[in-house]
C-alpha cells in the first residue's frame, strides 16, 4: 500500500517559489486500478514523479507497505517495487529491445519470453526483439516497448504516465486490453495518469487533481458520472461539450 501523507512540492520561479501540488494526502491500496485525472497543468504528472522518485517533496511523506521512502530516489524505489513508464520514453542507443525487457526483468531471459512480452503489447516479435531502442523507433513503438519492459518487472506498483500518447487508435484499443489484463492476473497496483474515459471506465478507483489539489476521489462508479455530466469535466476526457 502507498500512503501519501500532507505531500507539497514547488519549483523556484523568478526569485519566488510556485507550489505545484498543495498538501496532498491519499492512500493507494494493494491490488487496485487507480486512474488519476484532472485538466491539463494540474499537477498530476507531478505528483506521478513525486511517487516515483524522479521528483522529492518539499514537506510531507510518501509510505510504501509502511517503511518511508520520502528521501529514496528512482533506482532506490524502483528495487522496492515501483515501476515508471515515461510520458515519452527514453531511448537508448547500443542496448537490444532483449536486452531492455531482459534488464527490466532482472535476469538474462530467453528470447522466447522476451518475445511473449512484445506480443503481449502488440508487436511482431520478430521484427523487434534485435532491434536497438533508439531513434529508428517510433514514439508509439517505443511506448510499446517501455510497457513491454513493465510487464516483465512485475512491480508492487506500477506508474503511467498518459501512456494514450503518441500512439495511434489500434494500438490505444490495445493497450486498454493490456490493462485490463495487467489488472486481472497482477497482484500490484496499477496507477495511470490519463484523461481518456475508456481508461477511466476500467478503473476501480478516481482521483480528480486540481490545481495542485485532490479535488474528488473515490470508486469509479461514484466519480465518473459526475466527471461526465459537467462542462469542467469536458477538459478531463477530451469529450466536446
Amino acid at each position: 500500500m502507498l500512503e501519501l501523507k500532507h505531500i507539497s512540492f514547488g519549483v523556484g520561479e523568478g526569485g519566488a517559489s510556485k507550489e505545484i501540488i498543495h498538501d496532498v494526502s491519499l492512500t493507494l491500496p494493494d491490488n487496485k486500478f487507480i486512474a488519476i485525472t484532472g485538466p491539463n497543468g494540474g499537477g498530476k504528472s507531478t505528483l506521478a514523479k513525486l511517487i516515483a522518485g524522479i521528483e522529492q517533496p518539499s514537506s510531507g511523506e510518501i509510505l510504501l507497505d509502511g517503511e518511508d521512502i520520502t528521501r529514496l530516489g528512482i533506482t532506490e524505489r524502483a528495487k522496492k517495487g515501483i515501476s515508471y513508464a515515461f510520458q515519452q520514453p527514453v531511448r537508448f542507443k547500443g542496448i537490444t529491445v532483449k536486452d531492455l525487457i531482459g534488464l527490466a526483468a532482472g535476469e538474462n531471459i530467453s528470447t522466447a519470453r522476451a518475445c511473449n512480452y512484445l506480443s503481449e503489447v502488440g508487436l511482431c516479435a520478430k521484427d523487434y526483439i534485435n532491434r536497438e531502442v533508439n531513434a529508428s523507433l517510433s514514439g508509439g513503438e517505443l511506448k510499446r516497448i517501455e510497457i513491454a519492459t513493465v510487464l516483465a518487472r512485475k512491480t508492487k506498483l506500477t506508474v503511467f504516465d498518459e501512456p494514450e500518447a503518441g500512439i495511434d487508435l489500434w494500438s490505444f484499443q490495445n493497450l486498454i486490453r493490456v490493462f485490463e489484463k495487467m489488472h486481472d492476473e497482477t497482484h500490484g497496483s496499477i496507477m495511470i495518469i490519463s484523461h481518456q474515459e475508456r481508461i477511466l471506465n476500467i478503473a476501480d478507483e478516481i482521483v480528480v487533481i486540481v490545481e495542485g489539489k485532490v479535488a474528488d476521489a473515490g470508486r469509479r462508479e461514484d466519480i465518473l458520472p459526475g466527471l461526465l455530466g459537467t462542462t469542467a469535466g469536458c477538459q478531463f476526457t477530451k469529450k466536446p461539450c
